[in-house]
């Protein structure tokens, strides 16, 4: 083979790329032959697209050695695009060369395996054209949102993952020894956070999460990808209509920029142009009427767990946040509400169609004498947090802050049965391998 430049699959697929010569490189998706010609469906990072070789164009050898390549197998083709009306993309690259990397063995996962296999085999399944559309779907969301956040000028920082401090109580958290101390993977980055607060009054962090649930729900992970944001001088009112804007923003620039992607794993992408602000608001206290109303087992101190959400939000379109929780309910740094002190300025925006809760918010309680109280409340060492509580002594201000699930999100978005399916290598209380 000529060393000519490799060409992409998407190059060969542009308009006036038919009757050039390529050189494509990439995996096999599957191949048949038929007497004396082989059709081969060869894939690489922009696309997949049909190859046909002769056996009299690439000689007896080479094509015997072709035919014989697994799925998943890699090879190396020149050749010529053609016009081919019958073929998906109608072209065609018509081989003169081809040249076998690596025939592989024979791929073990194929259509009607159990879910356990599957996830057993997890490193194989993603290479599966619906995860690699959802996986990079997910980039996009991703780099939606940092866009989002760099237009309101939102500084990205790095706190730690490791911590001695479970923010959100120890019950929930991965405790480890640390060197003989007691340390805790970290279940938020919000108090780094409002320490990076103060010299840069707006900041986030994109980071893992963990949390020890045993919840085995199609919403759950024990380790997820959380991104969280805390402004200066905000109070409720203002962090959700930045949780709305933020949300809005970054679905509508994924629907604008992979419409290709969701329509593959059928979700329209009209359907997430139609979101729209204001997102509709509902309080605690009215929900809870609501679910009552529909027959659920609920009282005021109920929470809010996946059938009543999903209760809430079966029939709406739009993303709904519920305000105003119990106290209880919340994290001990959750500003208690100056209309009702049994509630904290706190709110939970819920995916609609029945997904949840995809974004978590509140104000932070500034007054020292509450924060102490409510670690105490919690169990915590208030020794422990004399470091969090120096920011309410030194430059104390109103701050609010929110947490995305971006898994959370992305399973809404594509309308996925089970969040599994939104990460490379799903977490939760059964599965740590692969």
């Amino acid at each position: 083979m000529t060393e000519l430049p490799f060409d992409t699959v998407a190059g060969c697929l542009v308009p006036d790329a038919l009757g050039r010569k390529v050189r494509l490189r990439g995996w096999l998706l599957r191949s048949r032959s038929s007497g004396g010609i082989l059709f081969l469906r060869l894939r690489d990072r922009t696309g997949s697209i049909q190859v046909t070789g002769r056996r009299d164009a690439l000689g007896d050898e080479a094509f015997d050695r072709a035919e014989h390549v697994q799925a998943e197998g890699t090879v190396a083709v020149e050749g010529t695009v053609a016009e081919d009306r019958r073929a998906p993309e109608g072209r065609e690259v018509r081989a003169e060369a081809i040249r076998v990397v690596d025939a592989g063995l024979p791929f073990p996962v194929f259509a009607d395996q159990t879910e356990e296999f599957r996830l057993d085999h997890r490193h194989l399944v993603i290479r599966s054209q619906d995860h690699a559309a959802t996986f990079r779907l997910k980039a996009e969301l991703l780099r939606a949102f940092r866009e989002f956040l760099d237009r309101e000028e939102v500084l990205e920082t790095t706190p730690p993952i490791l911590s001695g401090n479970a923010a959100e109580g120890g019950a929930e958290a991965f405790e480890i020894d640390y060197f003989g101390r007691r340390g805790f993977l970290s279940q938020t980055a919000q108090l780094y956070l409002e320490a990076l607060l103060a010299p840069h009054e707006r900041v986030y962090a994109l980071t893992p999460s963990f949390r020890a649930e045993k919840s085995r729900t199609p919403r759950h992970l024990t380790e997820y990808l959380h991104l969280e944001v805390e402004l200066a001088w905000c109070d409720l009112d203002g962090l959700l209509d930045f949780v709305e804007r933020m949300i809005a923003s970054a679905v509508h620039a994924v629907a604008e920029r992979r419409p290709k992607e969701l329509a593959q794993l059928g979700r329209p992408p009209e359907e997430l142009l139609a979101i729209r602000t204001p997102f509709p608001r509902l309080t605690y206290a009215s929900a809870i009427e609501k679910l009552a109303s529909l027959g659920l087992p609920v009282t005021w101190g109920s929470d809010l767990g996946t059938a009543e959400e999903r209760a809430l939000t079966l029939e709406e379109r739009q993303p709904l946040f519920v305000t105003h929780f119990p106290r209880e309910l919340k994290a001990f740094y959750m500003r208690r509400s100056p209309t009702d002190p049994r509630t904290a300025e706190a709110a939970d925006l819920l995916g609609p169609e029945g997904y949840g809760e995809i974004v978590g918010a509140s104000c932070r309680e500034t007054d020292l004498d509450s924060l102490v109280e409510r670690i105490r409340a919690m169990g915590g060492n208030v020794a422990d947090y004399e470091w969090y509580l120096d920011l309410r002594r030194h430059g104390n201000v109103p701050h609010a802050g929110f947490g995305i699930g971006v898994e959370r999100v992305l399973r809404w978005m594509l309308r996925r049965e089970h969040i599994r399916e939104t990460t490379p290598f799903p977490r939760t209380p059964a599965r740590l391998t692969p």
